[in-house]
This record gives C-alpha cells, sequence and structure tokens, in this order.
C-alpha cells in the first residue's frame, strides 16, 4: 500500500518495491515508476536495503533530508505531469527539462516549488493554491 497516513507503511512500500526491482519481480505501475526514481537515487539504495535505517526520522532539525518525502515529491510531480493537472503544468516541465538538458533535474526544480505550497497550505489550513503553484513554476 502506497497511500494512508502510517508512515512505516509508506516507506515499507518503498522499500518492498526496491526489493522486487532488484530482484527483477513483476511490478505494477505504480511500483514500476516508484522503482526508476530509486533508480535515479543512488544515494538513498543503501537506506531502502537495510530495514533499520528505514525506520529512523529525517528531521529538518537534524540537518537530514527526508529521503521518503523527496521521492514522494517526485511521485506527486510524475502525477501531476502524466494528468498535466495544474493545467499547463507539462509544458512548464518540457520547457525546464529542455533548459535544463535533464529531467531529473528539472523535476527536482519544481518539488522544491511544491514542496513550498504544501507548506503554506498546511499553515494556512487549506488546499494547495495551484496558481500560485504555476506561478512559481513559470519563474524557475
Amino acid at each position: 500500500m502506497m497511500y494512508g497516513n502510517d508512515p512505516k507503511q509508506y516507506r515499507r512500500f518503498f522499500q518492498e518495491t526496491w526489493r522486487k526491482h532488484r530482484e527483477r519481480l513483476p511490478l505494477e505501475p505504480l511500483e514500476d515508476m516508484v522503482a526508476r526514481i530509486i533508480a535515479a537515487h543512488p544515494e538513498y539504495h543503501a537506506l531502502l536495503e537495510n530495514p533499520d535505517k528505514v525506520e529512523q526520522d529525517y528531521t529538518p532539525e537534524a540537518g537530514r533530508t527526508n529521503p521518503f518525502l523527496h521521492m514522494g515529491l517526485h511521485i506527486a510531480i510524475q502525477e501531476q505531469l502524466a494528468a498535466d493537472r495544474p493545467a499547463g503544468i507539462r509544458g512548464i516541465y518540457q520547457q525546464l527539462a529542455q533548459r535544463h538538458a535533464d529531467p531529473h533535474a528539472a523535476e527536482h526544480r519544481m518539488a522544491e516549488c511544491l514542496a513550498e505550497s504544501i507548506w503554506e497550505a498546511q499553515r494556512a489550513g487549506a488546499a494547495p493554491d495551484e496558481m500560485m503553484y504555476l506561478e512559481r513554476l513559470r519563474r524557475l
């Protein structure tokens, strides 16, 4: 299960998907997307292969990036691109990927904007502002 409120279950999904990928087992479409995202982040491979490390806390106060949040942002961006939602995001991505000559780098830049939009929405107790999010992306 990928979605839900249980961080441990979410992390186990990543770990199990990576195991299945390494063992060349069949993957569901979502697992395939996640496996490609993990493959693009070799810095997380050892983490996902070590059950003790998966359970660690990753807090900004400790100066550590949360790898699951990072990969989750990639998933969100890829889902947004597939649906072109918010409308126009696919075109923005194509321009960024062309400018950076690296689709993965373009996703990283977009993920920063998405994270900021989510953070602001959580602070305000509201849904993310799609127009503001798109404006941030256009400024990239």
